[in-house]
């Protein structure tokens, strides 16, 4: 047995870790309250920074250290002489690439060597640069070195291209690296501006095609890897459409004028300027829902002088001056409405989603996802994908396709059937609405929403001023709260839905011309006593059918 170590048993084993554990912890103790002491005492002096360093070594998270060590440098400073200071910062490198050896996710650690970095006269950025690239051949997704290489590559004026090559390879050994293609998508608009579209405004067409090619044989590689179809995504959804005030609409009946406008906005002070007959007139500009948030359609009130119908006409123009635009109508005697609108521009209401260059390109990547569904028909990527395709390049032409590969996509994707049931219902609204004769919101008299499980009406619809029929039959609404104040609904049918309690039914009272209500099917129909209820509580319509 001579000269044979022992082995310890388990519970030997676990004994002495306990005590070295408990031995640790007293020494953590100690350390940390040692620093709170000298800290409030005003000793800030390189003890501390020993002390921090014993702490911050095993648990680089602890933000307030971090905090104390700037103090006490920030002190050091004044009292060392360049030499002193120059190795003290060196020393205080070192010990941030420790810590971060420790946890190279430490929010505090990264942010210190920021701040440290930040007040050197002449940082060695390209030194800090090689240290990003080390710690992303370990983690490529680790975006605490992600945000600090853009931290350096800014400080250090590093030209995109470069940037934009150091992309390249990591995405060249492993297309499964979403930061990788995130920076991509910050450094192209930098490296290929186009002013008429803005800061985010759409790639010239050859570098869209190269980088078309790059994604598509990302996802061809590894299609269930969702990286490379997020950056497609982006690819094909540049260009958001220009500014632009869309329509312009009087009404002499509601002595009301309605400007919507290709995107939500705040109508503040002096955004909107209202000209009647060549003269300036001082209007309240509100929203539909009188909420005043931004909004794609503000309205005014129109005083009983600017709709006299003895003249033979009144001109109405209103200028955007934030947007840069106007538009003017003219209100003829004797005509209770007029409107003007931009005609070119309805097929393009809901299509900002996806946008590109040309039609070619959307059909060419339409038509390799396709091939590689084929290859990989239960790819919920490659399915959603196809369908944002097929929306962009024309919603109406596939609307059919588009629908059965909805169903396919629920199949292959039950977890997330109500949103994809959302954004179906979405397209089919969009497609109806493109279906009639003006596409313009605002001049929309007839609306179909039924077959759309919708739980509820959209607050939207409150920017339907000329909406006279509504249909929302067979969905599941439980809430009437999106219509209200639409001044000339006429007619509302909400068969088979799920409305329980008359209370339910109030916003309907703000609409004033509402005379036809249909709500058989609806469990409040079986209350005792629901006609004289519904009689009471909405006394203007003259026929509820329950």
């Amino acid at each position: 047995m001579h000269g044979r170590l022992k082995v310890k048993t388990s519970e030997e084993q676990a004994e002495a870790k306990r005590l070295e554990r408990e031995q640790k912890l007293k020494l953590y103790q100690s350390a940390t309250q040692t620093v709170f002491q000298k800290r409030q005492a005003g000793e800030l002096d390189e003890s501390v920074l020993e002390l921090t360093s014993q702490i911050l070594g095993a648990n680089p998270d602890f933000a307030t250290l971090w905090n104390c060590r700037r103090e006490v440098l920030q002190q050091l400073e004044a009292q060392k002489s360049p030499e002193e200071l120059a190795a003290l910062v060196k020393a205080e490198l070192g010990f941030l690439e420790s810590c971060l050896r420790v946890n190279p996710k430490s929010y505090g650690t990264w942010h210190h060597r920021c701040w440290l970095l930040g007040r050197l006269p002449e940082p060695n950025w390209a030194r800090e640069l090689e240290l990003c690239a080390r710690f992303l051949e370990v983690d490529e997704r680790n975006f605490h070195c992600w945000d600090y290489r853009r931290f350096v590559a800014a400080q250090a004026a590093v030209p995109p291209a470069e940037e934009l090559a150091f992309t390249d390879s990591l995405i060249t050994r492993n297309f499964s690296n979403y930061s990788s293609w995130h920076y991509r998508s910050c450094l192209l608009p930098q490296l290929h501006p186009q002013p008429d579209f803005g800061p985010q405004g759409r790639l010239p067409e050859d570098v869209l095609l190269k980088e078309l090619e790059l994604v598509q044989n990302a996802f061809f590689t590894d299609p269930n890897d969702q990286s490379a179809w997020f950056y497609h995504r982006w690819l094909l959804g540049r260009a958001d459409p220009q500014d632009a005030l869309r329509c312009l609409h009087v009404s002499r009946d509601e002595a009301c004028l309605t400007v919507s406008f290709s995107r939500p906005l705040l109508v503040g002070s002096g955004t909107l300027l209202l000209m009647v007959d060549e003269s300036p007139l001082a209007v309240e500009w509100r929203t539909p829902d009188g909420r005043n948030r931004p909004s794609h359609v503000w309205l005014c009130d129109l005083p009983a002088a600017s709709l006299n119908d003895q003249l033979p006409q009144h001109t109405f123009r209103v200028i955007w001056t934030a947007g840069d635009a106007q538009k003017e109508c003219v209100l003829l005697k004797g005509r209770q409405e007029t409107w003007c609108r931009d005609s070119a521009t309805d097929q393009q209401l809901f299509r900002c989603e996806l946008s590109v260059e040309k039609s070619t390109v959307l059909q060419s990547e339409l038509e390799s996802c396709k091939e590689l569904q084929e290859l990989e028909p239960e790819n919920k990527w490659c399915l959603l994908t196809i369908i944002l395709l097929m929306r962009a390049l024309d919603p109406l032409l596939y609307e059919k396709e588009t629908l059965q590969y909805f169903q396919t996509l629920k199949a292959v994707d039950p977890m997330r059937a109500a949103y994809l049931d959302d954004l179906r219902s979405k397209f089919l609204l969009e497609n109806s609405v493109l279906k009639m004769e003006y596409a313009e919101l605002l001049l929309v008299t007839h609306l179909d929403l039924s077959h759309n499980r919708l739980r509820a009406l959209p607050p939207a619809l409150a920017a339907l001023r000329c909406l006279e029929v509504l249909q929302a039959n067979d969905n599941a609404i439980e809430s009437l709260d999106g219509v209200t104040n639409l001044p000339r609904l006429q007619e509302l049918s909400l068969c088979n839905n799920r409305l329980q309690q008359p209370p339910a039914l109030q916003p309907l009272a703000s609409c004033p011309r509402l005379v036809l209500l249909n709500l058989q099917g609806n469990p409040l129909g079986q209350a005792v006593g629901i006609s004289e209820h519904l009689a009471q509580l909405l006394p203007s319509v003259s026929s509820i059918l329950t």
